[in-house]
C-alpha cells in the first residue's frame, strides 16, 4: 500500500464481494459511503446499494460498513508510531479534523471506523488498494463475478496534517477537468491540500468581478518562450485562459467531497505584471505593459499607493469568498525593489511611514493585506521571503529556497510561525527526474523518485518542542516547461507517491521496500489513466530524444503506459 499504514496485520479470510454488495453507513459517513458505492458500481457494473446503519439489507450480500464521527480513534501507540508531529495540524487549524481510521477485513465483511468523515474516507482509499487495480477504472474492463479479499487489520493515522500538491496554472493554463482529476489522484494518495498558483507575471487565472480587465487582458499573453528560456526563441502563439467563479466553485466542491482543501495563491507585490498590464495605474511607471512573454522574474512590481493597496484588498476579498478553506496565500517571493528605489513616490511613501528606505515597503505592504485576511477569519501564507520582510504575527511560512530553506524553517518556528516545508532539492517536481537527454525539457536536473522519498520535513536542528510548528510538506510543479496535463502527470507521478508516504507515514524510510510497493502501485496508476513515468525511465512516447539501445539503458514499457505521449 502507498502510503504505508501505521500498523497492519494480515491473517484469515476476508469476504467475497459480488453483485449486490451493500455499503452500510451511519449518518456522518453517508457522503463517503455514497462515493465509494459509486466508484464500485462504475468499475464493476454491479448493483451496489448504499443504506443506513439500521436499514435491512438483502440476505447474503457482502457488507462494507462505514462508521464515522466516533469517539476515540487510532490508539495512542499508533499515533506515536506515526510521528511526533501527528497532532500539530489539529492544534493549529481553526476547524480541525481527525484523519485516522481503523480498517478490518474479515469473513464477516469490511469495517471502517473513524472519528471523522475524513478518516472514514481515507479508510476507503486503503480498501480500494486491497482490491484489484481494475476496480479503479471508470467503467468495467471485464466481467466481474466475484472478488475474494484476504483478511487484514489496519490502524492508521497521518504524521502531518498538511500533505499538499501545488500547481502553477499561471505560466501555463490547465483546464478545469484536469484539476478535477488531480484532486482525485491527490486524495487517493491521502494528500489533502491543492495549492493553486493562480496569478503571476505571465497570466491571471481567476475571475474578479470588480476588476474585469484582469481576465479580459491579464489572462492572455501574446507568445511564450520556445525551448529553454536561455535559447532566446519565442513560439509566436497566443496562450491563456482563466477559471470562472462557477468553475472554481465546482473545483472546491469536488475537493471538499474528497477532503482536500484548495488554497488560492495571489502573488503580490511582485510577480504582478499581468495585473499591471490590465490596470497600468498599479505600476510604478507610466509605461503600458503587456502580459510578460518571458519566463523568470519581471522587475515590474506593484506601486505602494493607497489605491493599489485597496485593489489588493478587494481582490483578496473576492478570492477568499470563492475558497472557504482557512488559508489564502499571498506569495511575497522574489520581489525586485529596483522600481521602488527609482520612484520618487515610493521613496516619499517610505519616508512617510518612517521606513529606512524603499526596500522595507514590502513588509509594510504585507501587513496591510494581512489585515484583510485576518478580518475574513483566515490565515495568511507567504513564501519565506516575507519572513525577512517582516512577516505579520500568525502568518504561515512556506520555505523553499535550497540555500535558505532549512534555516528559514527553524527561524520561522522559533518566532512562533507555523511552517510548510517545500524546499527545492526534494519537492520541486518541475525539475527533471534525471540528467538524461531522454527526459522532457525541464528547468534543471534532477530530483529522482528516491530523492523525493528521502525528504525529511522536520529540519535538522529544530528543537523538539517546536516540531509541532511544522504543519507538513508539499510538492511544487511550476509550469514554464510543462504545458499539458499529460506532461504534468508525468512530472508529478510517481514522485507524488513518494511525497504522500513522506507526509503520511512515519519517519522511517526503506527505499527498497517502497520501490517494491511502487512497482505494484504503477498498475493502479495505469488503471487511473495516469501518464506516469516508469521507474526505469521515460517510455519512447514520453521521451524527448530518441536514443538507440546502445546509447541508453533498456526501458521496460508497462502495458498501460504504451502509447502515452507528453506532446
Amino acid at each position: 500500500m502507498i502510503p504505508q499504514p501505521s500498523v497492519a496485520h494480515r491473517g484469515g479470510r476476508g469476504p467475497t464481494l459480488t453483485d449486490g454488495t451493500v455499503v452500510v453507513a451511519n449518518e456522518a459517513a453517508q457522503g463517503v459511503a455514497a462515493l465509494l458505492a459509486a466508484e464500485l458500481r462504475a468499475a464493476t457494473g454491479w448493483r451496489v446499494a448504499c443504506i443506513g446503519i439500521d436499514e435491512p439489507a438483502l440476505g447474503g450480500a457482502a457488507r462494507l460498513r462505514l462508521l464515522a464521527d466516533l469517539p476515540g480513534g487510532p490508539s495512542t501507540a499508533s499515533a506515536a508510531d506515526a510521528g511526533a508531529t501527528g497532532t500539530a495540524f489539529r492544534r493549529a487549524f481553526p476547524s480541525p479534523v481527525e484523519e485516522g481510521y481503523r480498517l478490518r477485513v474479515s469473513a464477516e465483511g469490511v469495517d471502517i471506523e473513524a472519528p471523522s468523515a475524513a478518516g472514514a474516507f481515507y479508510g476507503t482509499r486503503s480498501l480500494l488498494q486491497l482490491l484489484p487495480p481494475d476496480f479503479l477504472r471508470s467503467a468495467p474492463s471485464r466481467r466481474w463475478d466475484r472478488v475474494e479479499l484476504d483478511g487484514i487489520s489496519i490502524e492508521d493515522a497521518p504524521r502531518f496534517g498538511w500533505r499538499g500538491m501545488a500547481l502553477d496554472v499561471s505560466r501555463h493554463f490547465f483546464p478545469k477537468d484536469f484539476l478535477l482529476k488531480l484532486l482525485d489522484l491527490a486524495s487517493f494518495h491521502k494528500l489533502n491540500v491543492l495549492h493553486l498558483h493562480l496569478t503571476d507575471d505571465q497570466g491571471w487565472r481567476v475571475q474578479v468581478d470588480r476588476y474585469p480587465k484582469l481576465t479580459e487582458i491579464g489572462a492572455w499573453r501574446r507568445e511564450s518562450p520556445a525551448g529553454h528560456e536561455s535559447d532566446g526563441r519565442k513560439d509566436g502563439t497566443p496562450h491563456g485562459g482563466f477559471y470562472t467563479k462557477a468553475d472554481l466553485a465546482e473545483i472546491v466542491a469536488h475537493a471538499a467531497r474528497r477532503f482536500v482543501t484548495v488554497v488560492p495563491e495571489i502573488d503580490m507585490p511582485g510577480h504582478m505584471q499581468a495585473a499591471i498590464a490590465a490596470y497600468p495605474e498599479l505600476g510604478n511607471t507610466a509605461q503600458h505593459l503587456e502580459v510578460y512573454t518571458n519566463w523568470g522574474i519581471s522587475e515590474h512590481v506593484l506601486n505602494m499607493n493607497d489605491g493599489t493597496v485597496r485593489f489588493c484588498r478587494e481582490v483578496l476579498e473576492e478570492v477568499m469568498d470563492l475558497f472557504p478553506g482557512p488559508f489564502v496565500h499571498i506569495g511575497g517571493d522574489e520581489c525586485p525593489t529596483t522600481e521602488w528605489e527609482a520612484s520618487a513616490d515610493a521613496r516619499r511613501r517610505a519616508d512617510e511611514l518612517g521606513l529606512a528606505g524603499p526596500r522595507q515597503l514590502q513588509g509594510w505592504f504585507t501587513a496591510q493585506v494581512a489585515e484583510t485576511v485576518t478580518a475574513a477569519g483566515k490565515s495568511l501564507i507567504g513564501w519565506e521571503e516575507v519572513l525577512g520582510a517582516g512577516a505579520p504575527p500568525g502568518a504561515v511560512i512556506a520555505v523553499w529556497r535550497a540555500e535558505h530553506a532549512l534555516g528559514a524553517a527553524v527561524e520561522a518556528a522559533e518566532t512562533s510561525h507555523r511552517v510548510i516545508m517545500a524546499p527545492e532539492p526534494w519537492t520541486y517536481f518541475d525539475w527533471a527526474y534525471a540528467d538524461d537527454p531522454r527526459e522532457p525539457l525541464a528547468i534543471r536536473p534532477a530530483i529522482s523518485t528516491d530523492k523525493a522519498y528521502s525528504f525529511e520535513p522536520v529540519p535538522e536542528g529544530l528543537r523538539q518542542d517546536l516540531e509541532g510548528s511544522i504543519l507538513g510538506a508539499q510538492c511544487q510543479l511550476w509550469t514554464e516547461y510543462v504545458s499539458t496535463p499529460q506532461h504534468a502527470e508525468y512530472m508529478y507521478f510517481p514522485r507524488a507517491c513518494a511525497l504522500a508516504e513522506v507526509t503520511w507515514s512515519g519517519r522511517r524510510r526503506d527505499w527498497p521496500d517502497f520501490e517494491r510497493r511502487l512497482r505494484d502501485h504503477t498498475a493502479r496508476l495505469g488503471a487511473l489513466g495516469v501518464n506516469y513515468r516508469p521507474l526505469e525511465g521515460p517510455t519512447p512516447g514520453q521521451a524527448r530524444t530518441w536514443l538507440s539501445t546502445s546509447a541508453a539503458p533498456p526501458v521496460t514499457v508497462p502495458r498501460q503506459a504504451a502509447g502515452q505521449d507528453l506532446h
